[in-house]
């Protein structure tokens, strides 16, 4: 299919995709390139008031008014060849982008944001490359959570799981979940008795291949380079700063509803840590170097005190909430309960520091 990778990628057209990182990494994969002029109907509605992220139905309804049919919704999409009933719903599915884009277009134009969704796209596209390059295993949830050694048991496990994919022809998760790689490495074991009385491993296919995760797992224990090392996190998330980021959490979702954000979409509880762990930071005097970039996704800063700025002090979000968090901790606003029957019953005041 290389020559419909390559017809996607060429200039001069715009790709429209619901929740297109499969897509996108099939083309990635084949040509190194992904499709021209990217428009994600899903990323994009999760900054026009829907929430993120949304499935196609939900769009369609919310957008155009319109229901879908869903007979084919629990199909499996695996089987070879697709039946006609398979791929009559599929270009049914497909019908839907140009108008659904259109009306998700037309809203976030309507709330400024159309430099916000292209900043969005970026930032998504270079997610992908990064999640695609060598160092792809360092972005499993729960890794950043690990020692040194823990992650050196992800690292082969990660490589051995690849491997397997390829010799079997299917996606990698279907060979072993990504809970269940972090799930060995905490457990640190490498005695396969230990490994196949995990919660997971009962499947057939696993069973036969319990040896070879055994022998990943003694790889990672035994190796664990600097590598493994390089990127753990700073671990700056006292119980203060828990307890400061319960309550900007809660002001986020508030804001987010009568901004009609989706809060996913904005951050997380987690990207609210790291932004207190930058601002304590800089306020004692650390340089941030940026986010990486996309075209050297492995590089590494040359001064051990810099950090990567996180994504609540950069771009749109900064400008739509991050400051205000910065008011907040400095005592310029404070956040009240207004009407607590309404659907936005929190209230932000800016205090006069004359009285």
């Amino acid at each position: 299919v290389t020559p419909f990778w390559e017809a996607v990628a060429q200039p001069g057209h715009e790709t429209v995709v619901h929740a297109g990182r499969g897509e996108v990494e099939f083309c990635l994969r084949s040509i190194g390139r992904p499709p021209a002029n990217l428009f994600d109907v899903q990323i994009a509605a999760g900054l026009a008031g829907a929430e993120y992220p949304a499935g196609l139905a939900s769009l369609i309804s919310k957008f155009l008014g319109r229901r879908t049919a869903k007979h084919e919704t629990r199909t499996d999409w695996r089987r070879r060849p697709l039946s006609k009933r398979q791929i009559e719903y599929a270009v049914a599915d497909a019908r839907w982008l140009p108008p659904l884009r259109d009306a998700i277009r037309a809203k976030l134009v309507e709330f400024g944001r159309l430099d916000w969704f292209a900043e969005e796209t970026d930032s998504w596209m270079n997610d992908l490359n990064r999640s695609l390059s060598k160092n792809r295993w360092r972005r499993l949830l729960g890794n950043a959570s690990l020692d040194a050694r823990e992650q050196a048991v992800v690292r082969e496990l990660f490589h051995w799981r690849e491997g397997e994919a390829r010799r079997r022809d299917c996606p990698a998760r279907r060979v072993l979940r990504d809970d269940l790689i972090v799930e060995l490495a905490r457990r640190g074991s490498a005695d396969p008795k230990r490994i196949g009385a995990v919660r997971g491993l009962e499947r057939g296919d696993l069973k036969r291949r319990i040896n070879d995760l055994a022998e990943a797992v003694r790889r990672g224990l035994d190796n664990p380079e600097s590598e493994a090392d390089a990127e753990q996190r700073p671990r700056e998330h006292n119980a203060e700063n828990s307890v400061l980021g319960q309550f900007l959490f809660a002001a986020l979702g508030s804001l987010c509803r009568e901004a009609q954000l989706a809060p996913n979409m904005v951050g997380t509880p987690g990207d609210i840590r790291n932004w207190m762990a930058h601002r304590a930071r800089t306020k004692q005097g650390a340089k941030p170097s940026g986010p990486r970039r996309p075209e050297n996704p492995d590089a590494k800063s040359d001064a051990p005190a810099a950090y990567a700025v996180p994504k609540l002090a950069r771009g749109w979000r900064a400008e739509f909430v991050g400051r205000l968090f910065d008011d907040l901790l400095d005592g310029k606003k404070s956040i009240r309960v207004g009407d607590p029957d309404s659907e936005h019953p929190l209230v932000l005041d800016s205090i006069d520091p004359t009285s």
